[in-house]
């Protein structure tokens, strides 16, 4: 997770296990199967925005995917991914960074961010997203981005966030980028409450 305080996120992945937080899954799903349904190449340049601890790194490997980046805003989160990827966590690029003062250092041909952008509450934060979006992605590049919908949370991890559909999320990121699609997602915490998000994908214009 990015875009707040890094002690708050550090604190909470210091605190917690990994499978003890609320977005954890198993299985993501709707990741890989948004990457299948959109046929995109396992060569194809990869960033995970807020992507912790998270298991779609090693879902990626698996499938052969060469060219992956997480980004995230705490270290005890990457840390917790490396540790337990151990020696493939080297075909990895790591990064400790809050996504609304990073500057990408390339251009990725996937942009992919499974509940950060809901914790972008200013506007000058989404602003901030924004920027790096555009500095990150490549022309064509597919853009993967999951929010809390409206009738989802309004509080996660102890802070405030906005919740958003598909228009929202088109008008935050820019004529730049065209919604191909979107779907909605009841995600099950590991304490078995619903969470409704809403999913998007959208593609850069070509330059």
């Amino acid at each position: 997770m990015t875009g707040q305080p890094q002690e708050h996120w550090g604190r909470v992945y210091s605190d917690k296990a990994p499978g003890d937080v609320s977005w954890f899954q198993s299985e993501p799903r709707h990741s890989l199967d948004a990457l299948v349904r959109f046929g995109l190449p396992a060569t194809t340049p990869f960033v995970d925005i807020g992507g912790g601890a998270s298991t779609l790194v090693d879902a990626l490997l698996v499938r052969g995917w060469s060219d992956v980046t997480v980004v995230d805003i705490a270290a005890p989160a990457l840390a917790a991914a490396q540790a337990r990827l151990g020696e493939k966590a080297a075909r990895v690029q790591w990064e400790v960074a809050d996504i609304t003062r990073w500057n990408p250092p390339r251009r990725y041909g996937v942009w992919h961010d499974r509940a950060v952008f809901h914790f972008l509450t200013e506007p000058e934060q989404q602003t901030a997203f924004r920027r790096a979006l555009l500095a990150g992605t490549a022309p064509d590049a597919h853009v993967i981005i999951a929010t809390f919908a409206p009738d989802g949370p309004e509080k996660c991890s102890g802070l405030p966030v906005q919740r958003h559909d598909a228009a929202s999320l088109a008008a935050a990121l820019g004529s730049e980028f065209t919604l191909l699609d979107d779907w909605r997602e009841e995600h099950l915490t590991p304490w078995g409450t619903a969470q409704k998000f809403i999913w998007c994908v959208f593609q850069r214009a070509d330059d």
